[in-house]
């Protein structure tokens, strides 16, 4: 569903307050996939240097659930 409505990490369907909590919504229900937790760092890094830091935690549990 997030494909359909923002195709685009930049632009989309939704304004940036809804696409923001969209992201930790749906990693409610996939906690464990890597992809989307990549997905979701590259929407925080969009939002300015306060979020570089929890962007950069998200791939590095990306990266430990990759590597078992």
């Amino acid at each position: 569903m997030l494909h359909g409505l923002f195709p685009h990490l930049v632009d989309g369907y939704l304004p940036v307050w809804i696409r923001n909590p969209a992201y930790p919504l749906v990693l409610l229900h996939r906690p464990d996939d890597p992809a989307l937790l990549r997905e979701a760092a590259e929407n925080l890094w969009l939002h300015g240097p306060d979020w570089d830091d929890s962007a950069a935690g998200t791939v590095k549990l990306a990266d430990a659930l990759e590597a078992g």
